[in-house]
């Protein structure tokens, strides 16, 4: 009976604790209740960051495709659920750093959204132009506008098919069809391929003599092919698509993305970084210095960049002072290819002067809204695809973590991006 009674009592405290609780809420501004939010899910990235956390998290929801290295350090886990999407890796073994973003409450949740589903991960097949005459993300005749916009399923709720898979790779399939904003319909075939690297592949893959056997490492290649299945052949006078791969990172205050660029004449090579996407990038969170571009990747403020073809290099990555993490992004760019879709939200008058590389910092999109995430985003694409029925197109992607002191990376990152660690962390000062 006493122990009845304890229980009610606590129960009855809760109750008044939780009132109390919202009455608070209710008194403060949206601003105040944004920053909170904010607060809250930085919290929770914080105490959730181990891969085997992540992992024996996901398998409640999805189930998961785990990749490993001969020694089981380097991890990564692949979802058929979400388009064979890499949804985290570590280099460390189950205990170690989880390195792709998951959006844990979403998963909790169970709720399909109307617009997008951001379940997270570190790299995501998706398809390209996101806008304009040619997009396949906005209807015909819709408005360039947040609320006319929707992800396709095929890219965002719809399994892909397992065709293999062993313990150091995974291959999955999906027959589909889309159709863009000038109602032209592509029928195709999709075939990606996640694969680990050892780290003998990493250092030829990045072209380093060695690796010192201090660094933690982990890294994972994905081949991507894009198939015309129709009977008619793809056009730019009716629209094209591309191979589009985007990389859902921790974000971290002390997170500096980096883009090496070709440099030149802006009369030949035209501008560095395209910084309109949601409105100018501020000059604090945005510098373009001799060799790189450094972009914060904090989470703190919803701004993107991206490089056109005349000025990307194959290369783009980021670097988290605070806890020793180089996250490098590799991938195939073609020689003396320009035709990129272009995804600006408007009708464009050059529909193929899109970017190759695009980088993403989320934040609240208006004050007192709530952030997607936070995370932040390395993207790449392939040229637009003018495929013929029956032709492929292939985009391979190479995604790198390697943790370690900043003494034994500052080589590296110097090798890699041409600048060194303390011109990353004094690039904002």
């Amino acid at each position: 009976m006493k122990d009845k009674q304890t229980s009610t009592i606590q129960k009855l405290g809760i109750l008044i604790l939780s009132l109390v609780l919202m009455i608070s809420c209710g008194k403060k501004n949206k601003s105040e209740m944004n920053i909170e939010n904010q607060t809250i899910n930085k919290e929770v990235q914080m105490e959730t960051n181990s891969y085997g956390d992540d992992v024996s998290f996901m398998k409640d929801y999805i189930q998961v495709i785990e990749l490993s290295d001969e020694a089981g350090q380097s991890k990564v886990a692949v979802s058929a659920a979400l388009q064979g999407r890499v949804m985290t890796s570590s280099a460390n073994g189950e205990d170690g750093r989880s390195y792709g973003w998951i959006n844990k409450a979403l998963f909790e949740s169970k709720e399909i959204q109307e617009h997008i589903n951001v379940y997270g991960g570190e790299e995501r097949f998706w398809l390209g132009p996101e806008g304009g005459q040619y997009s396949i993300f906005f209807k015909k005749g819709a408005e360039f506008t947040l609320e006319d916009w929707y992800t396709p399923k095929l890219i965002d709720l719809e399994p892909f098919d397992v065709k293999n898979v062993s313990s150091t790779s995974a291959t999955f399939t999906k027959k589909a069809s889309l159709k863009n904003y000038s109602g032209f319909q592509f029928d195709m075939e999709i075939e990606r391929e996640v694969a680990i690297l050892s780290k003998d592949d990493i250092q030829k893959a990045l072209g380093l003599h060695t690796l010192p056997e201090n660094l933690k490492t982990v890294a994972y290649q994905t081949t991507n092919i894009l198939t015309n299945i129709g009977k008619t052949d793809w056009k730019k006078d009716s629209g094209l698509l591309s191979i589009w791969l985007l990389g859902m990172f921790n974000h971290s205050p002390n997170t500096t993305i980096v883009i090496p660029y070709v440099q030149g004449d802006e009369a030949e090579l035209g501008k560095v970084v395209n910084d309109n996407y949601f409105g100018k990038v501020p000059s604090d969170r945005l510098v373009v210095k001799e060799n790189a571009i450094f972009f914060k990747g904090d989470g703190e403020y919803r701004s993107k960049i991206g490089l056109t073809p005349m000025r990307a290099k194959d290369i783009a990555g980021s670097y988290d002072s605070a806890n020793g993490i180089l996250t490098i992004v590799k991938y195939n760019k073609p020689k003396n290819v320009t035709d990129y879709v272009n995804s600006m939200w408007e009708i464009q008058e050059e529909p193929f002067s899109g970017d190759v590389i695009n980088a993403y910092n989320d934040g609240a999109p208006e004050p007192g809204a709530k952030p997607l995430g936070p995370f932040y985003e390395l993207e790449t694409s392939s040229p637009a695809l003018a495929l013929k029925s029956g032709e492929r197109a292939t985009h391979i992607q190479s995604t790198f973590h390697i943790e370690g002191d900043e003494v034994t990376l500052n080589p590296i990152v110097k090798a890699l991006f041409g600048v060194s660690i303390s011109d990353i962390k004094t690039a904002f000062k």
